[in-house]
């Protein structure tokens, strides 16, 4: 037994020793060049985790799932334009955009998709990031090297993150080339604008379901109980949550001779309980980047309405108009990945026997 021990030990000293840039009698060159050719352990992390979800069946088939999704909702779109289909967009002179919101009403569009199936790659990549590392007995031997614990998460997080956007940017790439092959009409600077800041809008949107799964992925031990928790909250707020805002909708709503004051009220009421959905922020985002005609996002009065020119709006007060939606799914994102740091911080990490 006391051999086993020294040789544990003996490991441990030559892997950290491994980890040294530094070694004994080396000049002050090789230093500055050793220093200079260690990567840093956070990047070594995201690397391989990175590497494993490219690798991994699970991953695949859900990219192919969504990327036939995806080419659907393009075929519904090219329809849509060659049939004349009115969209919500004004101005003829977005034509591009509508590749990423018109439907002939066979399938959903493009960031219908998005908004449905993107939760799921959050989901599938982060549901066992660490408590299968846990239940193999990785983790405690991982952080037994010189590694720090917030390195570890970071690393976790960064490599799903980064293999969204990848996903998600090629994703609209390929539709945006489909359709310039299609319909055979270029893109404006501006629509292409647009359609990169729709992409990193559903990367954040992503991100906030990749962060939550991975706050129930340290909460719970087994990866089947974070797994059925992460789907559970994805369909509540995809499906029954606009059912219950309907039904409440219809119980508080005052009557037809209610005052302009009472109306207003209530559609205020409405509208902030349905912005505590992230599936409702996207939407409302997605609506403002990719459909410049859209002026406001609330209700609006007669007095309002009255003088106001019908043209689509700029990209910079498209922007504005949106930017409280974007604040708050970045603030959503942002406290769902604080809570998971602190837990996982605070949590007592022992090695399997």
């Amino acid at each position: 037994m006391n051999a086993n021990v020294n040789g544990n030990a003996a490991a441990k000293i030559a892997r950290l020793w491994n980890w040294l840039p530094i070694k004994h009698g080396a000049s002050s060159a090789t230093e500055t060049t050793a220093n200079r050719s260690v990567p840093s352990p956070f990047w070594i992390i995201v690397r391989k985790e990175f590497g494993d979800h490219l690798r991994s069946w699970r991953f695949g088939i859900l990219i192919g799932l969504i990327t036939l999704a995806c080419i659907g909702s393009i075929y519904t779109a090219v329809t849509a334009l060659q049939a004349g289909v009115k969209t919500q967009e004004t101005d003829t002179s977005f034509l591009f955009l509508q590749m990423f919101t018109a439907s002939d009403g066979t399938l959903p569009n493009f960031t219908t998709f998005v908004m449905f199936l993107g939760p799921l790659i959050g989901i599938s990549l982060g549901f066992d990031a660490i408590n299968s590392e846990r239940n193999k007995g990785t983790l405690s031997r991982l952080l037994s090297q010189p590694i720090y614990r917030d390195d570890f998460i970071r690393a976790k997080f960064t490599a799903s993150l980064l293999l969204i956007a990848v996903v998600l940017f090629a994703l609209g790439f390929l539709v945006m080339g489909l359709g310039l092959f299609t319909i055979g009409y270029p893109p404006t600077p501006e629509e292409v604008l647009r359609v990169i800041l729709f992409l990193l809008v559903a990367v954040v949107y992503v991100g906030f379901w990749l962060n939550l799964s991975l706050l129930f992925s340290i909460r719970f031990r087994q990866a089947a109980t974070s797994a059925l928790s992460g789907i559970a909250l994805w369909i509540f707020f995809s499906l029954f949550y606009s059912m219950i805002m309907g039904l409440i909708d219809k119980a508080t709503a005052p009557g037809d001779s209610s005052a302009l004051s009472l109306l207003l009220r209530h559609a205020n009421m409405m509208l902030f309980l349905n912005r505590l959905s992230p599936s409702f922020l996207f939407t409302e985002l997605t609506t403002t980047l990719l459909t410049p005609g859209v002026r406001s996002l609330g209700p609006l009065t007669t007095a309002q309405v009255v003088g106001a020119i019908a043209s689509p709006l700029p990209l910079g007060q498209s922007i504005l108009l949106a930017w409280p939606q974007l604040v708050g799914l970045l603030a959503a994102t942002m406290i769902c990945f604080g809570i998971s740091y602190a837990l996982f911080m605070r949590q007592e990490i022992r090695s399997r026997s």
